[in-house]
C-alpha cells in the first residue's frame, strides 16, 4: 500500500513540475518588434523589475479611416540591457523577445521578455543639427 502511495505522490509532483515548466520557463514564442520607446522604468513593491513600453506604427483603417496605435508592453531580465534600453527613450529600435505562457513576478509583469537590441535608427535631431 506504501508503495502505491508512494507512486502517486511522486507522479503527482513530476506532473505538477512539468506544468510549472511549460507554463512559467517554456519559450512559446520569439520574435522582433519595432516601433518607438516610449519608456522603461525599475519599478515594483516585493520584485523590482524593469518594464518598458514601445509604441509601434498604426495602420490605417479603411471603413473607419483612423490610424491606430499599437502598444507593446514588456520586462527586461538583464539589467545592462535594461540601462541601455533607458538611454534610447524615443528612438525607433527593432527589439529580439520571448514570449512565455505566463509571467513570474521577479522576470516582469509581461509574459514578453526583450532580451536583446536588434537595431536602432539613428537620431533625426542629430541629423538635423549635423546638416549645414
Amino acid at each position: 500500500m506504501k508503495k502505491y502511495v508512494s507512486i502517486i505522490v511522486f507522479s503527482t509532483v513530476a506532473v505538477l513540475a512539468l506544468l510549472f515548466y511549460f507554463r512559467f520557463y517554456f519559450v512559446f514564442g520569439e520574435g522582433v518588434k519595432s516601433g518607438e520607446l516610449n519608456y522603461v522604468v525599475y519599478k515594483g513593491v516585493l520584485f523590482k523589475t524593469y518594464e518598458g513600453k514601445l509604441i509601434q506604427s498604426g495602420i490605417r483603417s479603411k471603413a473607419a479611416g483612423t490610424v491606430q496605435s499599437y502598444e507593446f508592453e514588456f520586462s527586461v531580465e538583464n539589467e545592462r540591457l535594461a540601462r541601455e534600453l533607458m538611454l534610447q527613450g524615443g528612438r525607433t529600435l527593432e527589439l529580439h523577445y520571448k514570449e512565455y505562457f505566463g509571467a513570474l513576478p521577479w522576470r516582469g509583469f509581461t509574459k514578453f521578455v526583450v532580451d536583446s537590441i536588434v537595431s536602432v535608427e539613428p537620431d533625426s535631431r542629430q541629423i538635423i543639427e549635423s546638416l549645414p
